[in-house]
């Protein structure tokens, strides 16, 4: 579930943010806001940068995950 007051689009468009500026450190660099973030008490900062990192790995994926269906 997408915190409150954040949309799927915002998650995507930061997500591509990440990726033109960190490259192939952008889920790392991630990770680490999602971590300070809980360090920090803030559930929905995580919560949102951990969705963050999944459209960054989406963006990223190459081959299509075992479950997806194959044209």
């Amino acid at each position: 579930m997408i915190p409150s007051g954040m949309e799927s689009i915002d998650i995507w468009r930061s997500a591509n943010v990440m990726l033109k500026y960190y490259g192939a450190d952008a889920t790392f660099m991630a990770a680490m806001r999602a971590d300070a973030l809980l360090d920090q008490g803030d559930t929905d900062g995580f919560r949102a940068w951990k969705h963050i990192m999944g459209a960054i790995e989406e963006l990223v994926r190459t081959k299509p995950s075992s479950s997806e269906p194959m044209n």
